[in-house]
């Protein structure tokens, strides 16, 4: 296999990952919190946040890595309108991403605290889930528009 195939699974790999852990976990976390049950809450944000890390963080990386790799390797230059748009898109799913990852972190204490308490969650807990779940919506639709460009690699009018 030539080191640029090699690199192209890597890269539709890494972007299933990325982008299944992501909808998987938004899904799961808003079905959780739907149901308010707070032990259900709990375990859910803790597998969340544990997927975030594992899966979702490593790929994260190399998306980018292979990407430019490929770039390089193929000559595209970075202003192509697909890529172009595909990095914009990238940038903001991760400008959504970063505040998501410190909302599951307060939200897994909280919800730990509550189950072992057997109380409620407090309303700061509510609060950081309509956070969370709206900065999902603008990441869920940019993964979705970069799929549709790396396989389209549209050229918007050239």
């Amino acid at each position: 296999m030539s080191t640029y195939l090699l690199l192209k699974t890597l890269h539709v790999l890494s972007s299933v990952i990325l982008a299944g852990t992501g909808f998987g976990s938004f899904f799961y976390l808003l079905c959780a919190n739907r149901s308010r049950s707070v032990p259900a809450q709990a375990v859910v944000v803790r597998y969340v946040v544990l997927a975030d890390w594992m899966f979702t963080t490593p790929a994260g990386f190399i998306q980018p890595i292979t990407g430019f790799m490929m770039m390089a390797m193929a000559g595209w230059s970075w202003t192509a309108p697909w890529i172009f748009w595909s990095l914009v898109l990238y940038v903001l799913a991760g400008a959504c991403w970063l505040p998501v990852l410190w909302l599951q972190l307060q939200m897994r204490k909280m919800a730990e605290k509550a189950m072992k308490s057997e109380t409620a969650l407090p309303e700061v807990y509510w609060r950081y889930a309509r956070r969370w779940e709206l900065l999902g919506w603008p990441a869920f639709g940019s993964m979705v528009a970069i799929y549709f460009l790396m396989v389209g690699k549209p050229m918007f009018g050239q």
